[in-house]
């Protein structure tokens, strides 16, 4: 355990150092803005860091190891039904605690002046994840060859785009990345890990970075068809 907080700890440091000696040099060398202000990004900074470490060590600590026992747990009851539901769910509530989503709803909010509501946008994206999250489940379940389902996906994607508003489009494709996350994507991660333990013949590996391959689908069309009908 004292060896995976010290790599944490590593990671965190190895990510903020550099931005911050970038800061600092266009500080003193380029744009010279007032020193309150760079003090405050220092202490940013420092929150930032302390921040990011915190989670990240109850990321490994907790929410990976509940992930992997759930996904094994509800797949061993041998309920198809259960284990869609459960990944449903588990999709939908992970993304809506997912913070990079709420930053993007948030500036949308903002930059649309009201007519984008964060709220509608965040349900969306939520339900466009928590439904892809249980197609992916079940091509497991089934077998099929993840191209097919990203080729019918991106498909839907290109088609519904002709029938979406410009700004719905581009948020929509923001929306895919943002859920990609550092909440969303170690849990459905080790939900995808713990059912394939329990299915013979299954390649863990695979099928579980196709689980997040197709589960990146649903926000970009959740987002597109809110488009449809608010547009």
């Amino acid at each position: 355990m004292l060896n995976d907080v010290k790599e944490i700890l590593l990671e965190v440091v190895q990510a903020i150092v550099p931005i911050v000696i970038v800061i600092s040099l266009i500080q003193f060398f380029v744009i010279r803005t007032p020193i309150e202000l760079f003090w405050q990004f220092m202490v940013g900074a420092l929150m930032v860091t302390a921040g990011l470490f915190l989670f990240l060590v109850g990321v490994r600590v907790s929410l990976l190891p509940i992930g992997e026992l759930i996904g094994s747990e509800v797949t061993s009851r041998g309920s198809v039904a259960a284990l869609l539901a459960a990944a449903f769910v588990f999709g939908f509530i992970i993304t809506v605690a997912e913070p990079d989503v709420r930053v993007l709803a948030h500036q949308v909010d903002i930059a649309s002046r009201g007519a984008i509501e964060s709220n509608i946008l965040i349900l969306a994206v939520a339900l466009g994840v928590g439904f892809f999250v249980s197609i992916a489940i079940l091509r497991i379940l089934l077998g099929i060859p993840i191209f097919y389902f990203l080729t019918a996906g991106y498909v839907m994607i290109v088609a519904l785009s002709f029938f979406t508003p410009p700004d719905f489009v581009a948020i929509s494709f923001d929306a895919g990345g943002v859920t990609t996350g550092p909440m969303a994507v170690p849990f459905i991660l080790a939900l995808g890990v713990g059912a394939t333990s329990v299915l013979g013949g299954k390649s863990t590996v695979a099928d579980t970075f196709g689980l997040i391959g197709l589960a990146s689908i649903g926000p970009v069309l959740g987002v597109m068809i809110l488009g449809v009908i608010f547009g």
